[in-house]
């Protein structure tokens, strides 16, 4: 990607009225549809996908929004305060304040579970803005429940359910707390147990050497969404954060086709 001048970052307030929650927001002006990045679990804007997205939309005159949960990157909020719910609250929030028109949403790992939920809410709408497809990689909905709670430990589980969380060790930085909040809550919001209607084209990128989210997991989300328009790639050496220059050309080549 060339040079590019980064969009300022705006605030806007979310949640109850006693208890806002300060979200950071960048969102680029331009043609549409327009680009709405979902980052993943403990992850930010600010992220390599999510910059090179951004820069994409830039040279094309694209419009792009992109965002902070709570207790993530430049947004208020502690991390260990976050829920599926929370967040999911937060990104419509900010969709439907910052984007007009058709809009493809760009979701990665959690961020891919949140926008299958953001896409369930926009599709039983009449107004506001609307989809136009959406492309997601490494997706990881229910994975609180499906990739998280399943597969602890009985101690592990036990930690959780009597001191209210557990630190995980994490590849990517500091031990990561997993909350009894984050695991109750996800499973008011859990989608593989039905058919997902998103009301647009799907494209699904994942790599077969993700130690995160295993492949089968994209493989189960495919057989729950009934659209005839969903594409999954399986890119045999990916990883989970799929942010190599071959796998950044994968995703623009994805948005290009919606």
């Amino acid at each position: 990607m060339n040079a590019y001048a980064e969009s300022d970052v705006v605030f806007t307030e979310v949640g109850q009225a006693d208890a806002p929650r300060r979200i950071a927001v960048r969102a680029r002006a331009g043609s549409g549809p327009g680009l709405f990045w979902l980052s993943g679990f403990n992850s930010d804007m600010r992220g390599t996908k999510a910059q090179a997205l951004d820069a994409w939309a830039a040279e094309r005159g694209r419009a792009c929004v992109r965002f902070d949960y709570s207790g993530h990157g430049e947004s208020g909020g502690a991390f260990v305060d976050g829920t599926i719910g929370c967040w999911l609250e937060e990104s419509l929030a900010v969709f439907d304040h910052f984007c007009k028109g058709p809009q493809i949403v760009v979701g990665s790992s959690m961020g891919g579970w949140l926008a299958l939920l953001l896409a369930r809410e926009v599709a039983k709408r009449q107004v506001g803005p609307s989809l136009a497809g959406l492309v997601l990689i490494a997706p990881a909905p229910d994975f609180t429940e499906e990739l998280m709670w399943k597969g602890f430990p009985a101690k592990v589980r036990e930690e959780i359910q009597t001191k209210g969380q557990w630190l995980r060790p994490s590849a990517y930085g500091e031990p990561m707390p997993i909350t009894r909040a984050l695991i109750e809550d996800g499973r008011k919001h859990l989608l593989l147990g039905s058919s997902i209607h998103v009301g647009c084209p799907v494209r699904i990128l994942q790599g077969a050497q993700d130690p995160d989210v295993p492949w089968r997991h994209a493989f189960a989300l495919t057989s729950q969404l009934p659209s005839d328009d969903v594409v999954l790639t399986l890119i045999q050496d990916g990883d989970h954060r799929l942010s190599r220059p071959q796998d950044i050309a994968r995703l623009i080549a994805a948005i290009e086709e919606l």
